[in-house]
């Protein structure tokens, strides 16, 4: 698959404010989950793709289980499909377990997984999302990754639109510096999954309301009201 291209952004002015609002944010609220603590490729990648239509609470029983039985990409690509579809049981979506015993299979010759998202995305059941994600929490490489809670904090934060948009801004928003974009792009997940929800946004207790287009023209409503009120 040939590497998916996004129309240029242009960097917003808030951007600088919103990042570094966002990753003090991150640093005293982030929750310690187990694939957090690692940067494993192998690891990472069994909890993006477990991650896939499955809450986090859930994972906190599958992921280490599957990994104590299938402890690095080798074990998985030697596993019988059996072991593998039995040990994903009760997580559903099914074809998760089978593409990624597939993509194991396809790399267990070297071993390795690749570290750029180009060669990522061509393994079996990885999409654009995951390729990011691995590269970035994995391989600490300065890419984007957006997945449903990215796009939403996104289009409110900056700029609704399509697809391609969300991504051509994601991408001039993540830190250039390895290890700092490993942080913000955690971060930014991490804020759409507990603050800036779908249905009822906590924009009171958003850390970033002030550099956000959308909490600022709350904020702005919000004054406006309390202006009426006033005898």
């Amino acid at each position: 698959m040939p590497r998916q291209s996004s129309p240029r952004a242009a960097k917003p002015k808030s951007a600088a404010g919103f990042t570094r609002r966002l990753l003090a944010w991150f640093d005293r609220h982030g929750r310690d989950l187990p694939w957090r603590r690692t940067r494993d490729p192998y690891r990472v990648l069994v909890s993006e793709v477990m991650l896939q239509q499955t809450q986090v609470s859930r994972l906190r029983e599958y992921y280490p289980r599957f990994l104590e039985r299938f402890p690095t990409l080798e074990h998985l690509a030697r596993a019988k499909k059996s072991a593998v579809m039995g040990e994903w049981k009760g997580l559903g979506y099914y074809a998760r377990a089978r593409n990624l015993h597939s993509l194991a299979k396809a790399v267990s010759g070297n071993g390795v997984l690749p570290d750029d998202p180009a060669e990522l995305i061509k393994l079996p059941g990885v999409g654009r999302y995951t390729a990011g994600a691995v590269a970035s929490f994995a391989f600490e490489q300065p890419v984007a990754a957006v997945d449903t809670n990215v796009a939403r904090v996104i289009r409110r934060a900056f700029a609704g639109g399509n697809e391609k948009r969300v991504w051509a801004m994601a991408a001039v928003l993540v830190p250039k510096d390895g290890k700092k974009a490993w942080r913000f792009n955690q971060a930014i997940m991490e804020l759409g999954a507990l603050v800036c929800v779908a249905r009822k946004p906590k924009c009171p207790e958003c850390p970033v309301r002030k550099d956000c287009r959308t909490g600022r023209r709350l904020a702005s409503k919000d004054r406006r009201r309390q202006q009426r009120q006033k005898p």
